[in-house]
């Protein structure tokens, strides 16, 4: 199987995956099985089976941003960081899921959240964590009345 091969699988899996966080936030075992244990664990795999038999034979590394980019010149060790962005990606976009259903965050107001943690990972957490804490004031402001 080619990089882009399975390239293709794991961005398919990650975004059935980011669907069923959207369209199903009151199943438990999405967040339970599926993004949190299932997925995350495939892509983990993956990506260590790459790591594993790749990273020590490739030219290149993390001291410095050019020899980043001759590390990730080889498209299998770019489909690994690619993996790695899925995943974490996933776990996170499940915690902002769990952790807004735990705090009665409306899941319309996650969904935007969800959808930029997808797209651009850290700006959605960042948009979350707003969120998270907007609704905190709110929630002490009507207690406090």
């Amino acid at each position: 199987m080619s990089p882009q091969q399975v390239f293709s699988i794991a961005s398919s899996l990650a975004l059935v995956s980011w669907i069923m966080l959207a369209i199903l936030p009151r199943r438990h075992w999405v967040t339970k099985v599926v993004t949190t244990k299932l997925v995350p664990g495939l892509f983990a795999i993956l990506y260590t089976a790459i790591a594993v038999s790749l990273f020590w034979r490739s030219p290149g590394g993390f001291s410095t941003l050019a020899s980043v980019g001759v590390l990730f010149s080889n498209p299998w060790l770019l489909l690994a960081g690619w993996v790695h962005y899925l995943a974490f990606d996933l776990l996170i976009g499940s915690w902002e899921l769990e952790d807004s259903r735990a705090r009665g965050i409306p899941h319309l107001m996650v969904v935007p959240c969800l959808l930029l943690t997808f797209m651009f990972g850290p700006a959605g957490w960042l948009l979350y964590r707003i969120v998270r804490s907007v609704r905190r004031r709110d929630s002490m402001t009507y207690s406090k009345e």
